[in-house]
C-alpha cells in the first residue's frame, strides 16, 4: 500500500483528497500536518496529526505527500517533499511561474519520483460527457468552444489566502487552471491568447473575473469565470462541423462530498436527468436534438491512475509538463491583460 500524508486537512483535504485516498485499497491514509486544530485523527481513526512539515517529511513510512496548501507555497513544499524522497501530488495551480514548474519537473526526474498535479475537474461528469461525444465523432471538426465556470458570490471567501494580495491569489489562478486544462485536453496548446482580467466586486482586492480567448489554427476556445453571474449560462457550448453540444455545469460530486457522502456509493457521480446536456445535429438542413445521458463523474479516477503510476511506473494522471503548460497559458493571459494585446505562447 502507498502510505500517504496530507500537508493540510482543510476543505481540500477533507473533501477532495482524503475520501478518495481512504476508499482506494492501494492507499493508506497515514495523517496530515495540522497547524492548529487536530481533526484528522477524529475523522479517520488511526491516522496521525503531525505538528510540523519537517516531522511529516522525516517519517520514513510516508511514500506520497499531497501538497494541498495555498498556491504561493506549492513550489517550496513540493521541492522539500521531493528532496525528502517522497512522491508528490500537488494541488492546482501547480506553481506561480513556469520556471518553478520546470525546476520541479527536473527535480522529480532526477530523483526518480512521481510528481502529479491534481486537476480533478478532468473527471467532472460534464467534461467526461463532452470528451465521449467528441471521441465518438458526434461533434465533428471543432469550430468554436465556450467553457465557463460562473459563480455568484458578492462577499469575500472565508479562505483568507484566496483574497489576499499574494502571488497566485485571485480567480485566474484559482479556477483558471481547471478551464485551461480542459481546453488543452480538447485542442492542445494554443498558439496565442487574448485575456481580460478584472476586479468586479467592490470588496475584492484580487482579480475575480476573467475571459480568455485561446487561438488555434482552425478554431477558438473562450474561457470565462467570475463571481458576478447572478443567472448562470451553460457551462459548455461546443460547436462543430457535425453537431453542437450545450450543457449546464452540473457535476454533483462536490455537493455530495460537502454533504458527507462517501465516493464508494454505487451511484457516485451520476447526474439527474434534468441536468443532462443536449446534442444538436444538422441532417440535410433539418436540425434535430437529443438529450445525452451524462457519463458519471469520478474524482477517484485520479487516484486510481496515481496508484498505477507509483506501483507500476505508469504515467501519472496529470504530469508536471502538463501543469507547466497550464501555467504558461496563465502567464500569457496576465501579459495579455496588462498590455491589452494578443500574446503568443
Amino acid at each position: 500500500m502507498i502510505n500517504t500524508a496530507l500537508v493540510s486537512f482543510g476543505m481540500s483535504g477533507k473533501l477532495f483528497h482524503a475520501p478518495f485516498i481512504e476508499s482506494n485499497p492501494n492507499f493508506n491514509l497515514v495523517g496530515s500536518w495540522e497547524r492548529s486544530t487536530k481533526n484528522i485523527e477524529a475523522a479517520y481513526p488511526g491516522t496521525k496529526s503531525y505538528t510540523s512539515y519537517e516531522e511529516l517529511l522525516s517519517d520514513p513510512t510516508i511514500d506520497l505527500v499531497i501538497v494541498n496548501t495555498p498556491n504561493d507555497t506549492h513550489f517550496a513544499y513540493t521541492k522539500s517533499a521531493l528532496l525528502a524522497g517522497k512522491h508528490v501530488v500537488c494541488e492546482k495551480a501547480f506553481t506561480i511561474t513556469s520556471v518553478e514548474a520546470q525546476a520541479l519537473e527536473e527535480l522529480a526526474q532526477k530523483k526518480g519520483l512521481q510528481l502529479a498535479v491534481y486537476q480533478n475537474r478532468r473527471y467532472d461528469a460534464d467534461f467526461l460527457t463532452l470528451q465521449k461525444l467528441i471521441n465518438e465523432g458526434e461533434i465533428g471538426d471543432l469550430l468554436d468552444i465556450q467553457i465557463s465556470f460562473e459563480r455568484y458570490r458578492t462577499n469575500l471567501s472565508p479562505k483568507a489566502h484566496k483574497e489576499a494580495v499574494t502571488p497566485g491569489a485571485g480567480l485566474l489562478y484559482d479556477l483558471g487552471p481547471h478551464l485551461v486544462d480542459q481546453a488543452i485536453l480538447l485542442s492542445g496548446m494554443p498558439l496565442a491568447v487574448f485575456a481580460d482580467i478584472r476586479i468586479t466586486r467592490k470588496v475584492s482586492l484580487v482579480d475575480d473575473y476573467f475571459t480568455m480567448i485561446l487561438y488555434y489554427p482552425t478554431h477558438r476556445i473562450t474561457l470565462t469565470s467570475g463571481m458576478v453571474f447572478m443567472t448562470q449560462l451553460p457551462g459548455y457550448k461546443v460547436y462543430g462541423s457535425k453537431g453542437s453540444f450545450i450543457k449546464n455545469r452540473s457535476d454533483i460530486q462536490e455537493t455530495k462530498l460537502i454533504a458527507g457522502e462517501k465516493p464508494n456509493s454505487s451511484n457516485w457521480g451520476e447526474e439527474a436527468e434534468a441536468d443532462y446536456g443536449t446534442l444538436y445535429t444538422d441532417h440535410n438542413g433539418l436540425i434535430t436534438n437529443r438529450v445525452v445521458t451524462s457519463v458519471p463523474g469520478n474524482y477517484g479516477l485520479f487516484y486510481e491512475k496515481m496508484a498505477d503510476a507509483i506501483l507500476n511506473n505508469r504515467p501519472v494522471p496529470t504530469s508536471a509538463q502538463e501543469g507547466k503548460n497550464i501555467i504558461r497559458v496563465l502567464e500569457a493571459a496576465r501579459n495579455s491583460a496588462f498590455n491589452k494585446r494578443v500574446v503568443g505562447i
